[in-house]
């Protein structure tokens, strides 16, 4: 009766449009109210404590560097180097926005922020040499979603703190699986080009030049430390995930103020509203997503649902599949945030009993995630990148297809080749 509850008014909620973070909550108030003698002050009780977390301060720092990096003209400087080393080629422009949304990625922690970062650029300038709309957006909103993957990842530092797994870890484990992606959707890219025939136009580089990517290598020298600094710091003990976030911050308005010159006061004050704004909507979403997962745990519903799968098969491969399927349309229509925070209690007891290392799931569960961020009806890479680059959702969602799929296919061979992600952490180690 309970669960019924809980659930069915989540599924209402969503269907009539509530968002997301208030359909949490009031789900969990609706079924604790009719089905249960717990206080109703729970729900908020839970909602504080929830963010009371010193490694939850990494979330808003890794926000506002990102903002800030992407007004102080490292955006810029970071879209000259990736068009040095790669367009030339056919699909050349495509290719620049797939490595500078890697470059990107490094730095900013977010896919949104990395498809508003970069697509803002990108997709006028395809569209400008002829590139199709629907295609020269996908290719960005796809190309974001690597951001939630290479470190440092505002998911994997959610993760880390839900499942208690080291947030250095996964940051080492994203490495690998993120390039992994990044070339597949290259590859993606180019086929589609070499297709259609987008070619560099006359006036333009059509060869490697190597003294250019040593210029522009050397111009985007410091945007290129950035990561350098944050990993290096945290792997080197230097400082916390937490405490790098804040080491970003600092050095982003150091650059961006002092070095490249280019961010103003005005814009410094606009990328610390932004931030606010936008921590303000995470925040609430992860505190009644606690609530929600709260009320789960005491409900002892992520042991019914383990038990289910666990009766299904103890072969952790199936296991797998059968959680990779359930992410997959569970990215279709709950933000990333949520269902990190509402699932990962539930299903990280399930794969660790079967032998899946946490560090290797937590690569997982985000890797499928990230494909959330292209897929309809949420999809929230693909709304950014139709606001940004003026370009229908419709046309988007069905140029995007192709390279969904690259990304499934990123998603089988990180799931069923551990090592891919385990490698680095355990170098470390």
């Amino acid at each position: 009766m309970t669960i019924a509850l809980l659930f069915g008014t989540l599924f209402v909620c969503l269907f009539i449009g509530v968002p997301i973070a208030f359909a949490l909550g009031v789900s969990a108030l609706t079924a604790i109210y009719f089905g249960t003698n717990l206080p109703l002050s729970i729900i908020t009780q839970k909602a504080f404590t929830s963010l009371d977390s010193f490694p939850l301060l990494a979330i808003p720092f890794f926000m506002l560097a990102g903002v800030l990096m992407g007004k102080g003209g490292v955006s810029k400087r970071l879209l000259a180097l990736a068009s040095s080393l790669v367009g030339w080629m056919t699909g050349g422009l495509s290719m620049v926005t797939i490595v500078a949304c890697m470059f990107f990625a490094a730095i900013s922690g977010s896919g949104p922020a990395t498809v508003a970062a970069i697509g803002g650029f990108m997709i006028p300038a395809m569209i400008a040499r002829k590139y199709e709309g629907g295609f020269a957006s996908a290719v960005a909103a796809s190309a974001g979603s690597i951001g939630v993957i290479i470190p440092p990842s505002i998911p994997f530092v959610l993760y880390g703190v839900i499942g208690g797994v080291s947030v250095g870890s996964m940051f080492l484990a994203g490495i690998l699986p993120g390039l992994l992606i990044g070339v597949a959707l290259l590859i993606t890219a180019y086929l589609i080009s070499r297709k259609r025939g987008y070619k560099p136009e006359a006036g333009e580089a059509s060869n490697f030049e190597f003294k250019e990517v040593i210029r522009t290598f050397w111009e985007a020298k410091w945007a290129l430390l950035i990561p350098v600094i944050i990993l290096g710091g945290i792997y080197g003990g230097i400082f916390s995930p937490t405490e790098a976030a804040v080491v970003a911050v600092v050095y982003a308005i150091i650059i961006g103020k002092f070095v490249y010159k280019e961010l103003s006061w005005e814009g410094l004050y606009e990328s610390f509203r932004q931030s606010i704004v936008i921590n303000a909507t995470t925040m609430i979403i992860i505190g009644l997503s606690v609530s929600f997962a709260y009320f789960m745990t005491i409900e002892q519903i992520p042991g019914a649902i383990s038990g289910y799968l666990t009766n299904l098969s103890t072969n952790p491969l199936v296991i797998l599949i059968a959680i990779n399927l359930l992410l997959l349309v569970v990215g279709m229509f709950i933000d990333t945030i949520s269902a990190l925070v509402v699932l990962t209690p539930i299903l990280l007891p399930i794969v660790v009993a079967v032998g899946v290392d946490p560090i290797h799931f937590g690569v997982i569960l985000v890797a499928n995630l990230a494909i959330g961020f292209i897929t309809p009806p949420l999809g929230v890479n693909l709304f950014v990148a139709s606001s940004v680059g003026g370009v229908q959702f419709e046309r988007i969602a069905v140029s995007v297809l192709p390279f969904l799929l690259a990304m499934i296919i990123c998603l089988a061979i990180i799931t069923f080749v551990p090592a891919l992600s385990m490698w680095l952490p355990n170098l470390y180690e």
